[in-house]
């Protein structure tokens, strides 16, 4: 049965990043999307709360707890209610981290995860979606093949956050075109290998606080101990359902941001002689966002609870993603409504929320629990 009462844990845990997502990420969010670029000081005091090297074991140098995709699930809610852009890029290390803690040969875990137990934030990304119209994760065209002793990938990728620093990187790519996610795998390439090369920073609507490039991959030949999970492979579905828990928590915590934003303009904006919020236009708005954003939360938590079980949570994730794509967009732009002529100034968030927002229903990839 499915308990909505997080344990003692998860409560200090909750608290935690609640009060660094309301003292740091909220009060920097509005500079560093103007400024396009996140200082490194931010994403030191993120490192400093322990919250990856906690789910990383004691011998391979971290805290040991036990790794939970509802906490997961938890705590990118908690970010994204502060900011989306700078929630993405403080969990970033995790888009390669947690693949390995699961699905990592022993030599892998061994070898990669004493270097996200530092006291420095480690750079490290995942290399999944592709530039092109309709993109499907089970379908990808970047493609690997085996020479002796080594694999060789080709493929461009892009929307790869902190390309451009990362010392690892874990690129998807299809080993069985046509199979779905059963013919995709992971690999393991570093920093500097031949054939990898960094692009551009890419430009879009939001996220500008978030550096993503495109990264492409010539020849680019990794060592045969370098595909996930070794000789047995990866669990890729898996993946891209824990990848989907944590874009729906992160939707939601977007979007209970700017339900709070709204409610709170509207009982303090007055027109005519009342506060705007007691009038039945802007009051039904309100509740239709807090219902859709509660609706959006329990998806994202019923799919990561499966994931916690070991349970097949595919049809679940898909549709918390789904929904969250759908009402993201929607109630994001509810928030500028409301706002009226002020949501469409930039000093208040609702403007950002909403560019964020509208990238939920098709990005992938970005994120993982």
């Amino acid at each position: 049965m499915i308990s909505f009462q997080p344990s003692e844990e998860q409560g200090q845990i909750i608290d935690m990043v609640k009060r660094f997502a309301a003292d740091v990420v909220r009060t920097n969010a509005h500079d560093c999307e103007e400024n396009k670029e996140i200082p490194d000081d931010l994403l030191a005091k993120f490192w400093e709360l322990g919250l990856i090297a906690n789910a990383i074991p004691e011998d391979c140098g971290g805290y040991g707890y036990e790794r939970s995709a509802v906490t997961g699930a938890l705590i990118a809610e908690e970010l994204a209610y502060g900011d989306m852009g700078l929630a993405l890029a403080m969990l970033s290390p995790t888009l390669f981290a947690y693949p390995i803690l699961e699905m990592g040969t022993d030599e892998q875990m061994k070898k990669y995860l004493p270097q996200f137990c530092g006291e420095a934030f480690k750079f490290a990304t995942a290399a999944l979606m592709e530039p092109r119209v309709a993109f499907d994760p089970t379908n990808l065209k970047t493609a690997v093949r085996r020479e002796g002793e080594e694999y060789v990938l080709n493929g461009e990728k892009c929307l790869v956050p902190f390309a451009d620093r990362a010392d690892l990187f874990l690129v998807f790519a299809a080993t069985s075109p046509g199979a779905g996610a059963a013919g995709v795998e992971g690999y393991i390439v570093e920093k500097g290998t031949e054939g990898l090369q960094v692009g551009d920073r890419e430009k879009y609507m939001g996220l500008n606080a978030l550096p993503l490039h495109k990264v492409n991959f010539a020849e680019c030949k990794v060592p045969l101990e370098n595909r996930l999970g070794g000789s047995r492979g990866c669990d890729f579905q898996r993946i891209l359902n824990l990848s989907r828990i944590s874009w729906s928590a992160m939707a939601a915590g977007v979007c209970n941001a700017a339900t709070d934003y709204a409610a709170d303009y509207a009982k303090e904006r007055v027109q005519f002689g009342e506060p705007i919020a007691s009038r039945q236009a802007i009051a039904f708005k309100l509740a239709d966002m807090a219902t859709e954003t509660d609706a959006m939360r329990f998806l994202a938590w019923k799919a990561a609870w499966l994931a916690d079980k070991q349970e097949d949570c595919t049809r679940e994730a898909y549709l918390a993603k789904l929904y969250a794509g759908e009402y993201a967009a929607k109630i994001t732009d509810d928030g500028v409504q409301v706002l009226g002529g002020h949501g469409y100034i930039r000093e208040h968030p609702v403007e950002l929320w909403f560019r964020n927002g509208r990238g939920i229903e098709i990005i992938d990839g970005l994120t993982l629990v």
